[in-house]
């Protein structure tokens, strides 16, 4: 029986922070971060303020974990296609077709209208993305860091570029041009040195 209470109460506090994590996708393309309210996220996913805290201290905390759920899902696509044999930074397909498929809220994400919060975890997202698959490669710790750092500020900056900028390019060629100019970084880091 208590099994049944435990899980119903999952269930429900699962659902509670699903609709504020949705609450906060629908209204960062409508108004931004900065002038998104703790109040407009419980308005829009129907729960009171008491609530949201019971979740969460504040909207930060929100975005953190919402970027931790496509963290994880992104570290999943990833992990399936290094199984087929994709190679370095496979990650990288998996988060532009996410970009391109949610454009309007990526423009809010990392575009002109975000806040500095957002644009922040964003990069710290994509940077720890990076470190994770560049830690299998055999380079001293600080090149592996530097180059994650590298990797990760070109990614967003060209996620950036290509929600904002009138750019029709397919996925493909997105992803396509930054391996392209990210392999010889790669392949740098791969050499022995110190």
């Amino acid at each position: 029986m208590a099994a049944k209470v435990s899980e119903s109460i999952d269930r429900r506090v699962q659902r509670t922070r699903y609709a504020l994590r949705d609450a906060l996708v629908s209204l960062l393309p409508e108004r931004g971060w900065d002038d998104l309210s703790v109040q407009d996220i419980c308005e829009r996913a129907n729960v009171g303020r008491s609530t949201f805290y019971m979740h969460f201290r504040n909207k930060e905390e929100l975005l953190a974990g919402g970027l931790g759920d496509l963290r994880g899902a992104l570290r999943e696509q990833a992990k399936a296609a290094k199984d087929e044999g994709h190679g370095g930074l496979p990650f990288v397909r998996g988060l532009i077709e996410h970009v391109h498929e949610q454009r309007k809220l990526f423009r809010a994400l990392i575009g002109r209208r975000s806040g500095h919060v957002v644009q922040t975890r964003f990069r710290e997202m994509v940077l720890q993305l990076a470190k994770d698959d560049l830690s299998r490669l055999s380079a001293t710790q600080w090149r592996r860091d530097a180059s994650a750092h590298y990797i990760a500020g070109a990614l967003v900056e060209l996620l950036a570029w290509w929600v904002e900028g009138r750019c029709t390019q397919p996925v493909e060629q997105i992803e396509r041009l930054f391996h392209q100019l990210t392999a010889p970084a790669i392949a740098r880091l791969s050499e022995t040195s110190t």
